[in-house]
C-alpha cells in the first residue's frame, strides 16, 4: 500500500513512518519543516522520502497513486492555540478539511486523521466514543470540527478514521518535553526537582507513542469496512491517571527527585476514557507500554545521551518556544507560511 503521512519530522510521525515501513508499505512523507532541527537521539533506522510541503498548498498532483493517508501534521498543543488562534484554525481546520477534499477527489481511497481525547474536555465519569464532545481549547475545538466536517465525506470511495489519541508519552528521535510525563521526566533528570503548580487531581488519559504508532498501522492494514467511518479511542483503561499519580510515578523513576504539590487551580479540563472499542474492532490492539515502563525508558535515553538542561528547555523540543522564534526572526510570516531568505 502507498501511503502518504504529513507530519513525518514531527515527534509522532517519525515513529508511525517508520513502522509503517517496517510493516511492508510504500511510505511518502509530507512536513513543512517548523521542528526539522528537534532531534534528541538517532534513533530510526528507516525514513520515507519526505516532500516539504504545507498541507494547505497541497494538491492533487502530489497524491497520485497514494491509497491512503495518514494525516498528523498540525499546530500542535493548547499554549500555540493561545499566541495564535486564528493561525490553528486555519491550519488545523481548514488546512485538513482541504487536505481531506483534496485527496477524496484525487481518488485517496482512506483517510486516517490523528485527532485527540482533549475534545472531551470535562466529563463526569467515563467517556467512550458515543459521548458528547466538549472542547475547551483551540486546539481541542479543531479537532472536533475537523471529525464533523470529515466524516460528512464518508462515501463509497473515499474512508475516513479517526483515532482520538490520548496525551502521548515516550521517547522519540523528535522528542517533544512540552507534553506532562516527558515534561516531568525532564524537571526530576535536570532539576531533581518536580514542583507542581496544581493539585494535580484532574485525570488525564495517556499513551506510548508507539502504542499510536501501532494503532495506525493497524488501521491502514484493516478491511475498509471495518474502519469506514469510525472513531476510535486509543489508549487503554488502565493508563488513565490523575496528573499526580503521573508526578509520582516520574519521581519515583529518578532517585532524589522532591515532588511537590500546589493549590487547585481553574483549569478544569478532566476525563477518564474508555478504549475498549478500538480492542473489539481491532483484534489483538492492545498497548504496550505504562506510565512506568515510559518514565524508566527516558530514564535510559537521557543517561545515554547525558542530556542537560538547555536541551531541555531548548526551542528544539518545545513546540510553542520554536514557534515563536520562527516568527520573532521573521523566517515565518504572520499565517506561518515560510518567508523567502
Amino acid at each position: 500500500m502507498r501511503i502518504l503521512v504529513t507530519g513525518t519530522e514531527g515527534y509522532l510521525g517519525c515513529l508511525t513512518a517508520q513502522e509503517l515501513l517496517r510493516a511492508g508499505h510504500d511510505v511518502v512523507g509530507v512536513d513543512t519543516g517548523y521542528y526539522k532541527n528537534g532531534w534528541l537521539y538517532p534513533g530510526l533506522d528507516r525514513v520515507p522520502q519526505t516532500l516539504a510541503l504545507d498541507i494547505r498548498t497541497l494538491g492533487a498532483e502530489h497524491l497520485a497513486g497514494v491509497d491512503a493517508i495518514v494525516h498528523m501534521a498540525e499546530l500542535s498543543n493548547d499554549p500555540i492555540g493561545d499566541l495564535i488562534g486564528d493561525v490553528t484554525y486555519d491550519i488545523n481546520h481548514h488546512g485538513s478539511v482541504h487536505l481531506a477534499e483534496t485527496a477524496k477527489a484525487a481518488g485517496v481511497e482512506r483517510f486516517v486523521y490523528m485527532s485527540s481525547c482533549s475534545v472531551y474536555g470535562v466529563a463526569e465519569g467515563i467517556v467512550d466514543e458515543s459521548s458528547p464532545v466538549d472542547p475547551q481549547t483551540a486546539y481541542a475545538t479543531c479537532k472536533a470540527l475537523v471529525e464533523r466536517d470529515v466524516s460528512a465525506m464518508a462515501s463509497d470511495s473515499f474512508s475516513p478514521t479517526f483515532l482520538r489519541n490520548a496525551t502521548a508519552f515516550g521517547a522519540s528521535p523528535r522528542m517533544r518535553f512540552d507534553i506532562v510525563l516527558n515534561n516531568l521526566s525532564g524537571l526530576a533528570w535536570t532539576t531533581s526537582k518536580i514542583a507542581m503548580t496544581s493539585d494535580g487531581s484532574p485525570w488525564r488519559p495517556l499513551v506510548h507513542a508507539l502504542d499510536i504508532a501501532k494503532a495506525i498501522v493497524m488501521t491502514v492494514q484493516s478491511p475498509r469496512e471495518k474502519v469506514h467511518g469510525e472513531i476510535f479511542n486509543v489508549g487503554s483503561e488502565s493508563n488513565n491517571y490523575r496528573v499526580r499519580d503521573i508526578a509520582e510515578i516520574v519521581a519515583a523513576e529518578f532517585p532524589g527527585c522532591e515532588l511537590t504539590f500546589g493549590d487547585p487551580t481553574a483549569d478544569n479540563r478532566s476525563y477518564r476514557v474508555a478504549f475498549d472499542r478500538i480492542r473489539q474492532v481491532l483484534p489483538g490492539y492492545d498497548t504496550d507500554w505504562d506510565a512506568k515502563a515510559g518514565a524508566a525508558q527516558l530514564h535510559k535515553v537521557f543517561q545515554a545521551i547525558d542530556m542537560d538542561e538547555a536541551t531541555f528547555t531548548g526551542r528544539g523540543h518545545t513546540r510553542l518556544k520554536q514557534i515563536e522564534h520562527l516568527l520573532r526572526t521573521q523566517q515565518v510570516d504572520p499565517q506561518l507560511f515560510w518567508t523567502a531568505p
